[in-house]
C-alpha cells in the first residue's frame, strides 16, 4: 500500500485513468472485430464502412493517449492488408 499522501493520490488518479482507458480500449477491439468478421465473411461494402469506424476508433484512442500512436499504426496496418487481400481475391 502507498505510504505517502502523493503517493495514494496516484494510487485514486491511475484507478481513474485505468477506468476511463477501459472502455476506448474494449471499443477499439469491438470495432476491430466486426470489421474482421465482415471480410472474412465476404461482405466487402460492409466490411469497408466497419474498417473506416475501427481506425476512427483507433486514431482517437492514440489521440487521447490511450495506446500508443505506433500500436494504433500497426492495427490500421493489418485491418487494411486483411480488406486488400479479401478485395484482390474477389476481384480475380
Amino acid at each position: 500500500m502507498p505510504v505517502t499522501k502523493s503517493a495514494q493520490k496516484q494510487v485514486r488518479v491511475t484507478e481513474r485513468k485505468r477506468l476511463r482507458n477501459k472502455s476506448i480500449t474494449s471499443l477499439c477491439k469491438t470495432n476491430i472485430t466486426k470489421a474482421e468478421k465482415l471480410i472474412f465473411s465476404g461482405e466487402l461494402k460492409a466490411a469497408q464502412e466497419a474498417v473506416v469506424v475501427a481506425i476512427t476508433s483507433l486514431d482517437k484512442a492514440a489521440e487521447k493517449g490511450v495506446i500508443h500512436p505506433n500500436n494504433a499504426a500497426r492495427r490500421k496496418s493489418r485491418l487494411m492488408n486483411k480488406l486488400n487481400e479479401a478485395q484482390a481475391s474477389t476481384s480475380d
